[in-house]
């Protein structure tokens, strides 16, 4: 097969969601359907359904809410695809807006009863940006929501989108009895009792089809088309070059937990979502099908196998055919690197990969030379653009309960901040760590982490921390800042120097006595 036609073979896409909207589950059955998985697991199940495979850390499985990416690989009807769950807390929402950067094209599920959520909000604003076009899947039906069209209307006022019912709910809630396909003209019926059975369509030809009369009661069934005539007279017709663009959204019904839905869902993705697309650098456009390989680094997650300690890199393929063994240059380090054992996922479970081509998801064993925003190319000096780095918003020192563990608890922090998960600083003249986040909950997750993966009890303090900036400009110049202010001097896990200002008035006053120097917010 020529690189091109696997090129077309392949979806990468992401999930997003507000906490609570059903986006785990509906992961779940994705994986089910395409054969990845036996037995779907969901949130707030018992024994073995309790573990779902994308929440793999046992800080999830312990809460019961995502709180890291992770990446499932499976087919479905001849199309690979690389699904990429992302937490919905907005407190671990850094890890989502650098997952956005490695797919192709999103769903959107949302809770018939809440609609548009803040986070949800804050998600499509990012896919915004990146022009990632998104189908919208509303989840929840079997249960009491909103009027079906005041959703439609929420979803066009809010995200500024054109919307295209793909297919409509017949009834909701206890009356909920399924949806008709508007795309296909198909009739798919809601059945409780089928567990994790897909559910299958019964052909028609139109909504005057008399077989409709059979399966619907007559007053759902003038309902239906009623409904149906009003959203073919006020939306548009499905446009794939309008979806493609960002400016469009086609809108799926279902209840995940039921597996209804999902195999339309699926369907939707394969016909419409788009194969890997060129991705931007400073530089210029890589293009999928140019033959030599590159790829860059959006996330690393240390401790995916508990028992050795590991770090992977998780790199999107941009362009060419990788291949296991091959070296590849590390251009911030201008190194070559051979790769040695990439791996593919199903969340925790990895395999292998002996070869990977463009839009596909790689893991690659990290010894700390790898970093989020690496790029690895056969050659060629390329910067990808729009990794986003975040500035703590938070910042708290941590102390080992146990004063002996405190080496030890150093080295678990410099593994983290290399995730990108928290930023960690070593003040001049204090020898307890500072820790920054982006939302409060982190501390919270990262104590459990800390306990968990590294067996060191660990509390939090408020360290009455203003802000952190780093500081850039002549070495002399800075070495004369760091030597008069060593209270408040802190290097990162990089050994770079940061700044870390009481309040704003020490800040301010940092920069006006020293305008040759930078204070940055990111690094």
């Amino acid at each position: 097969m020529t690189l091109e036609n696997v090129i077309k073979k392949r979806r990468t896409f992401a999930i997003i969601s507000h906490p609570d909207a059903g986006k785990t589950t509906l992961t779940e059955k994705l994986l089910l359907f395409g054969g990845a998985i036996q037995l779907a697991g969901e949130v707030k199940a018992k024994g073995d359904r309790r573990r779902a495979r994308s929440d793999w850390m046992k800080v999830e499985q312990e809460r019961g809410i995502s709180v890291a990416s992770s990446v499932m690989t499976f087919e479905y009807d001849d199309i690979t695809f690389n699904l990429l769950d992302t937490p919905g807390h907005e407190d671990f929402s850094e890890d989502t807006y650098r997952t956005l950067t490695a797919v192709d094209s999103a769903i959107m599920v949302l809770d018939s009863a809440k609609g548009i959520e803040a986070q949800t909000l804050k998600l499509f604003e990012v896919c915004r940006l990146r022009n990632i076009p998104i189908i919208t899947f509303v989840n929840k039906m079997d249960r009491d929501g909103q009027d079906v069209f005041t959703l439609m209307d929420e979803i066009e006022q809010k995200l500024a989108l054109e919307v295209v019912p793909a297919s409509w709910p017949i009834g909701m809630g206890r009356d909920f009895k399924g949806c008709y396909d508007l795309f296909n003209d198909d009739l798919i019926l809601f059945d409780r009792g089928k567990g994790d059975k897909l559910t299958e369509g019964i052909d028609c030809s139109g909504l005057d089809d008399p077989k409709l009369e059979k399966h619907l009661p007559a007053e759902q069934l003038e309902q239906l088309r009623e409904n149906a005539e009003m959203v073919r007279e006020l939306c548009p017709d499905f446009d794939r070059k309008s979806y493609l663009e960002g400016h469009l959204t086609p809108v799926y019904f279902g209840s995940a937990i039921n597996n209804f839905g999902v195999r339309e869902l699926l369907n939707g993705l394969k016909s419409f979502a788009p194969s890997p697309r060129a991705q931007k650098t400073e530089e210029r456009e890589i293009e999928p099908d140019e033959k030599k390989v590159t790829g860059f680094v959006f996330k690393i997650q240390a401790n995916m196998d508990p028992k050795h300690r590991d770090r992977i890199a998780f790199t999107r393929i941009c362009s060419g055919v990788f291949k296991r063994g091959m070296k590849l240059k590390h251009t911030r380090t201008d190194k070559m690197l051979t790769m040695h054992s990439p791996q593919l996922f199903l969340a925790q479970d990895r395999e292998m990969a002996e070869e990977a081509y463009p839009g596909d998801i790689i893991g690659l064993p990290n010894h700390g030379n790898l970093r989020i925003g690496d790029v690895l190319t056969e050659g060629e000096k390329l910067t990808f653009t729009g990794i986003p780095s975040f500035a703590p918003e938070f910042m708290q020192r941590v102390m080992p309960d146990d004063p002996m563990k405190a080496k030890h608890l150093g080295a678990a922090l410099q593994q983290l901040a290399e995730e990108g998960v928290a930023r960690v600083f070593k003040p001049l003249m204090d020898s307890h760590w500072v820790v920054g986040v982006v939302g409060p909950l982190q501390f919270e997750v990262l104590a459990d982490r800390i306990r968990t993966e590294y067996n060191i009890p660990v509390h939090f303090e408020q360290a009455h921390l203003y802000t952190a900036r780093w500081i850039e400009g002549d070495p002399k110049k800075i070495k004369t800042f760091t030597d008069s202010n060593r209270s408040a001097i802190a290097s990162d896990h990089d050994e770079d120097p940061v700044f870390l200002a009481r309040n704003a008035w020490h800040l301010d006053d940092a920069q006006q006595k020293n305008p040759e120097l930078k204070f940055l917010a990111t690094r």
